[in-house]
């Protein structure tokens, strides 16, 4: 027996030793991974911006990252990159690839405007596209020389959203959608009570969409010469068939091929026709230089983008209770003298957002810390509310913002439980109101008459927390309240934003607020390691696997019905659905 647990322990002590050299040698390569050589920069090369990849505000953060995936560089490092290339030596010039464009239009304005100004610098910027969509053509427009393919298509036609009504779907699986909302242009509840838009809702979205098509076509005018009621009229008559009926309208500058647009590209730089051109892409280059503002003192950037949702939620989304504690630490570090709210965010849970607004409030007043708030693509409803308190509110012309309302839903599926599943419910209660709210009957007058109270006291509560903290009087703020949505541009007319800038805008009147002359950056949500991306269970979910599955049109479907859960039994102050502009 003594024999067998000296073999026994020895073997296990070499299992040991064997694991602990295992894990070294794992974290050694990783090391090795995660040091990213520096790419040297070539005299004449050419930084190339893909606009078919979505920049995203934050980083992504992924565990694969630390093995070497190449993930584009955030937003704000874009704009960053843009500026530092415009007095790099080694950078001669910029390339955009117009095929398609997967960012928003708020943002697609932040780039456009840093190539403006990279322009300055008299280096070139030419753009290029096989199939050149309107969003894409926005940014192509800045650049010194836009060519299309011959045989490429380029879009000129309008604006356009539709949106998706359910309300004939639930009523063949026999749901009916018991809704609640405040405010009579609040339309994220008609998809479920109307089979089209409604009067106000058309309204509303003829004019924040007519809005961001007039700076649309206004930028348009300034880059290319075109008077815009010439431009509006080649989108009336629907005439750019191609890309030569383009060029014709001087839309764009010619027809080419690739490598002939290559070929221009050498004539410029004045290299031979058999020599290599240096196209260095924008993610290479943020590996290749430092654009991080370092110093001292700090201003804390909180990217706020996507649903806000109760409790922590996660990577995707904004928790309010993660959002609180990331707000607390910026305005507790005595190295942070000002903090800048970035949001991109239609909005969702009322309680969540008065979570996050609450926090700022306490930063500004008791921390005495500027807050200044840069919107995105959209910051309208939950998204307005965490932001409606701050010192100075930037917006870009284009953003969607607004949207002051309430609204919740709380489904009947007795008859679809009964009628389709063969489910029935039954049960006892200690008081009449116990079950209130349970989707497997009708509500009844009283439980209803509370739900609206609840909604009407939640929106009222909103409308007090905007006119206090744009300093207007509450009866205003109705008049421009009651769930409309605006653009950016209307934003500012009506007292809703402060000024129409970008998020570096921000950032300076953070400093200037701060009275900062020398500072540096920190942004939240911070980074994690590579081995707590790796181990985190939140991060472990198989949102990858269910979207290969599913397909990316019904992995769409499928995030909104996740969305529509989200909704049923609390107050919301959402965008009714993700808008797309075509």
């Amino acid at each position: 027996m003594r024999s067998f647990f000296k073999i026994f322990f020895a073997s296990l002590l070499a299992f040991f030793v064997f694991s602990l050299i295992v894990v070294f040698i794992i974290i050694g390569m990783v090391g090795s991974l995660t040091k990213k050589d520096q790419p040297g920069l070539e005299a004449k090369s050419i930084l190339t911006i893909d606009l078919g990849k979505h920049f995203p505000e934050h980083a992504a953060n992924t565990p694969m990252a630390a093995f070497g995936e190449d993930e584009p560089p955030t937003l704000y490092e874009v704009v960053r990159l843009i500026q530092h290339a415009k007095t790099d030596n080694n950078i001669a010039g910029i390339f955009i690839n117009a095929d398609g464009n997967a960012n928003g239009y708020a943002s697609s304005n932040e780039i456009r405007t840093a190539i403006l100004d990279f322009k300055t610098s008299k280096k070139f910027v030419i753009a290029f596209g096989n199939v050149v969509s309107q969003n894409a053509y926005f940014v192509a427009s800045a650049a010194n020389k836009i060519y299309v393919n011959p045989t490429g298509t380029i879009e000129w036609l309008g604006f356009n959203v539709s949106l998706p009504f359910l309300k004939g779907t639930l009523e063949k699986l026999e749901i009916q959608p018991q809704i609640f909302y405040a405010g009579k242009f609040k339309s994220a509840t008609e998809i479920f009570r109307t089979e089209k838009m409604t009067p106000e809702n058309r309204l509303q979205t003829i004019e924040w969409l007519g809005d961001m098509y007039r700076y649309f076509l206004q930028q348009t005018s300034v880059a290319r010469g075109i008077d815009t009621a010439a431009l509006y009229q080649l989108a009336a008559t629907a005439v750019i068939e191609t890309p030569q009926d383009a060029v014709a309208a001087k839309l764009i500058d010619g027809v080419k091929y690739d490598d002939e647009v290559k070929a221009e590209i050498k004539k410029t730089l004045g290299i031979g026709r058999a020599d290599k051109l240096n196209f260095i892409s924008i993610n290479t280059y943020n590996d290749a230089v430092n654009v991080r503002k370092v110093g001292t003192n700090k201003i804390a950037i909180i990217y706020a983008e996507g649903d806000i949702v109760d409790g922590e939620g996660s990577a995707d989304n904004i928790g309010g209770e993660r959002f609180r504690a990331l707000i607390r630490k910026a305005r507790l570090d005595d190295a942070i003298k000002a903090i800048v709210l970035r949001v991109n965010s239609g909005g969702g849970s009322a309680l969540a957002s008065d979570i996050i607004w609450r926090e700022i409030q306490i930063a500004r007043t008791e921390d005495k810390k500027p807050v200044i708030v840069s919107f995105g693509d959209v910051a309208a409803s939950g998204g307005y509310y965490i932001a409606c308190g701050a010192d100075s509110i930037f917006a870009s012309p284009n953003t969607i913002t607004g949207s002051i309302g309430v609204f919740g839903i709380i489904p009947n599926m007795e008859a679809f439980f009964k009628n389709k599943l063969g489910i029935t419910f039954d049960g006892v209660s200690t008081a009449p109101y116990a079950d209130a709210g349970g989707v497997y009957k009708p509500l009844g007058e009283k439980e209803r008459s509370l739900i609206q109270n609840s909604i009407e006291r939640i929106y009222a509560q909103f409308k007090q927390r905007v006119a206090t903290g744009r300093r207007k009087d509450t009866a205003y703020i109705e008049t421009i309240a009651q769930g409309r949505v605006w653009s950016g541009e209307d934003g500012l007319r009506i007292g809703l934003v402060d000024r129409l800038g970008n998020l570096q805008d921000a950032i300076t009147s953070a400093a200037r607020m701060a009275k900062l002359t020398d500072y540096g950056l920190r942004e939240y949500p911070e980074s994690e390691s590579w081995l707590n991306s790796l181990l985190n269970k939140k991060k472990a979910e198989p949102s990858a696997m269910i979207r290969e599955e599913l397909g990316e049109e019904n992995y769409k479907l499928f995030e909104q019905m996740k969305k529509i859960k989200a909704m049923t039994g609390s107050a919301q102050a959402r965008l009714p659905f993700e808008i797309m502009i075509k």
